[in-house]
């Protein structure tokens, strides 16, 4: 048993004297505390839920898209490193066989405990997108949906959890919503959809959006879009990529205020991130990395270089949104959206995923089912 005691965040609040224990991979006790009777480590930190990450691509050189175990285990090792505890791992629009070697790969690497973040879900961004709002992914590789090509890459895993990122207007979507609403999270994203085709798509079994604002029509008074729609629509969640690039900070804070309980907080990071400036891939792309942004030689933003721990900072520090309503859009609300029953909070019986922060962002202890994760 180990018991930490300090201040955590609990139940959407920062308690300055609360008792953690963790035994056996899961949370034992969480609550708040108060006197000197409880045994525990005395911790200086905030400790807070393990972020789980529903959009990556990759980091520190390597990438889902490359089907390779080892190659995943070194971007799973990655991100646990910056506070992510858990992840979709997620593809890009490529072959039906590039495609099924990724999923593959991933599939494999899901069952295979190591110190890095876990795979919970599967991400397919794509191939069923809009080629005029297809921003760094493969244009050539856009095609109708297929439900035959989805259940084969669904036959690869049963366990894990599945989201998809399609355009609504796309040839076949609407049918292949249906056929798999039960089944797969459907995301709206990479798509010129108008207001009244994302309501269809929502009514069709739609519940997310994929880096909402970017790759997809914008918001226009006369014509609200994509947007406009998820805005109105309870209980349909949207991403945002908190790096202060692909979206303004100030657009980042009007976000939060008006969809509180439904941002989630991703990086879709690609194989750059923690790399620094220089050339890269994104699977058949070139893209150039400067100034902490990816982009393709005509401009386009390719994924991004971010971290999970630097997007909850610069959701504080450049948006202004507190602390305690930005945890819960790396953490509670990415668990809900994916289904995870038993992470994302610090709550008795819950998966032992757990970090400790320091007042300035900097990630000082990592807790993976219950386990201490060097940092370094």
């Amino acid at each position: 048993m180990i018991s930490l005691r300090g201040r955590a965040f609990i139940d959407g609040a920062i308690h300055d004297d609360a008792l953690i224990s963790m035994d056996g991979g899961s949370l034992v006790d969480a609550r708040k505390v108060a006197g000197n009777g409880v045994k525990a480590e005395s911790v200086s930190g905030l400790i807070v839920p393990g972020f789980i990450d529903l959009h990556v691509h990759g980091g520190a050189g390597s990438d889902f898209m490359d089907g390779d175990s080892e190659a995943n285990d070194v971007v799973r090792r990655f991100h646990l490193r910056h506070g992510t505890t858990a992840l979709a791992a997620t593809t890009l629009s490529s072959s039906p066989s590039q495609l099924l070697r990724a999923v593959h790969a991933i599939a494999r690497s899901a069952g295979e405990p190591i110190d890095g973040s876990e795979i919970v879900g599967v991400h397919l961004e794509g191939p069923y997108i809009n080629p005029e709002r297809a921003g760094a992914q493969n244009r050539s590789a856009i095609r109708t949906a297929s439900i035959e090509e989805v259940d084969e890459l669904l036959a690869a895993s049963t366990r894990l959890r599945w989201m998809m990122t399609v355009a609504p207007e796309a040839a076949g979507v609407t049918t292949l919503m249906e056929h798999f609403k039960e089944r797969i999270l459907f995301s709206i994203g990479h798509t010129d959809c108008s207001y009244s085709e994302a309501l269809d798509a929502i009514e069709h079994g739609a519940r997310h959006m994929t880096h909402m604002l970017n790759a997809m029509r914008p918001l226009h008074h006369r014509e609200p879009g994509p947007i406009g729609a998820i805005s109105m629509r309870s209980g349909v969640s949207a991403e945002l990529i908190a790096d202060g690039i692909h979206v303004h900070p100030a657009v980042l804070e009007m976000f939060a205020r008006l969809m509180p309980d439904r941002i989630v907080l991703i990086t879709d990071a690609m194989r750059a991130a923690g790399l620094g400036e220089g050339s890269y891939k994104l699977h058949e792309h070139d893209v150039v990395v400067g100034q902490k942004a990816a982009r393709l030689a005509d401009g386009t933003l390719a994924g991004s270089v971010l971290t999970m721990i630097e997007a909850v900072r610069n959701m504080v520090e450049l948006a202004g949104v507190a602390l305690e309503s930005v945890l819960p859009m790396a953490s509670e609300i990415p668990a809900r959206v994916l289904g995870l029953d038993r992470k994302g909070s610090l709550r008795r019986g819950y998966d032992a995923d757990l970090l400790i922060i320091s007042s300035t962002f900097e990630i000082e202890r990592i807790f993976l089912r219950g386990a201490e994760v060097a940092v370094a």
